[in-house]
């Protein structure tokens, strides 16, 4: 068998080639991973969902190009979903000299931005125009990486993409404001940190990401599709946490199903509406599906490119696009010999306190669905309730129909 192009460093001589613990993470892993040069990018990233149904996202960028990052170039991404129906989505561009990351630990400084931490409590505060959030995320799942967090791409396994989720689920407190007009608010947060070394555009394809809580438990869920190059291999990703304490994360146990394929109206790339992963751990079945309820937004890279390399990319037919979601969140376990049925209700998006009503019922097991499955599921359903969730193609190209992706 040939050997894959694209691959997630697992092996022990990885752990110690990149100074890592395969059992601990260290706050130094949530510092500065890159040196700024050409070739390399990184960022640091936060999501809320908050209590009076606000929704936040902010991310401290090194720079902006992931096709063919160059110079330090620094961007604020801030967006802010309000409950009325508002939508703010800043892009604001620094100097250099404006930008600096602290090595031992997240300490991140964007103008007067800042974003610090330690893996357990971050304070974020971001201002673009006139909105501004000022919060403090505390870290309530403990820090996790998909073993190294190194993604590989290429023979000699040189092209790296990084990934650690710092906090995978945390308490979120502080405010935003829209015009000095100041909200207090609580709620959930999320963060975690990128860093590479070649350009996003050359070594994936596609990816869709989400993360989410139902009643007790929480979930990351990621599935990239490597470039052409690379052999369109997958790389699956899975976390799931039950009352803060793992539960499973081993990519082999997982099966990955897209259903619903449309074609988004302002990128015309094909997305699908529900994706779901079944983790299969001995008599154990997981099964986590997000199902798209209404778009965050949609957005062409090449409409964040300026000046002339906006008319180079578009000479070379560059059509990549990103698009944020929220939507219903499902998560159902089945045991060998017994269903576990929980639902869990409740006004806020947050808000998961109510007790959990279980039943039994069954006497055998159920095997998991295959991948390729496009059956209806029988299955119980645990905590429908808006959650974050994204797709993302940054490929030149999009594949078949027959093998749709968010390209």
């Amino acid at each position: 068998m040939a050997e894959k192009l694209a691959v997630m460093a697992d092996a022990p001589s990885d752990y110690e080639r990149l100074g890592l613990s395969p059992t601990t993470i260290a706050p130094w892993e949530d510092g500065k991973r890159t040196d700024d040069s050409a070739g390399t990018y990184e960022w640091w990233y936060f999501d809320a969902h908050l209590a009076d149904g606000a929704k936040v996202v902010a991310s401290f960028m090194n720079k902006m190009d992931l096709a063919a990052p160059k110079s330090l170039a620094p961007v604020l991404r801030l967006n802010l979903d309000l409950p009325d129906g508002r939508h703010f989505e800043k892009l604001v561009h620094y100097q250099p000299s404006e930008w600096s990351a602290a090595k031992d630990h997240a300490d991140v400084h964007l103008g007067k931005n800042r974003f610090t931490g330690d893996l357990h409590t971050y304070r974020i505060e971001a201002t673009a125009e006139e909105i501004s959030v000022d919060v403090t995320l505390t870290g309530e799942v403990p820090p996790w990486r998909p073993s190294t967090g190194y993604m590989l791409f290429g023979a000699d396994r040189s092209m790296e993409f990084a990934w650690l989720p710092s906090v995978p689920q945390g308490k979120v407190t502080g405010s935003y404001s829209i015009s000095g007009e100041r909200h207090e608010t609580m709620g959930v947060g999320y963060h975690d940190h990128n860093w590479g070394n070649v350009g996003l555009m050359k070594v994936v394809h596609d990816w869709y990401w989400a993360r989410g809580e139902a009643g007790p438990y929480t979930v990351i869920a990621s599935y990239i599709t490597a470039s052409q190059q690379f052999g369109f291999e997958p790389i699956p990703i899975f976390m799931l946490a039950h009352d803060n304490v793992l539960v499973g994360d081993d990519p082999a146990k997982v099966t990955f199903e897209r259903e619903g394929i449309y074609t988004d109206q302002k990128t015309g790339k094909p997305v699908a509406a529900t994706t779901r992963y079944t983790y299969q751990d001995g008599e154990d079945r997981y099964v986590v599906s997000f199902t798209r309820t209404h778009d965050l937004s949609a957005n062409r890279m090449v409409d964040t490119i300026k000046g002339i390399k906006r008319i180079a990319a578009k000479l070379m037919h560059f059509d990549g696009a990103y698009l944020r979601f929220v939507g219903d969140l499902q998560i159902s376990r089945y045991t060998c010999g017994s269903s576990v049925i929980s639902r869990s209700r409740g006004i806020a998006p947050v808000s998961w306190s109510r007790p959990l009503r279980t039943t039994r019922s069954g006497s055998s097991c159920t095997s998991a669905i295959p991948a390729d499955s496009k059956r209806v599921r029988q299955a119980p359903i645990h905590s429908p309730k808006s959650r974050h969730f994204k797709a993302a193609g940054i490929s030149e190209r999009t594949r078949s129909v027959e093998s749709p992706r968010a390209s």
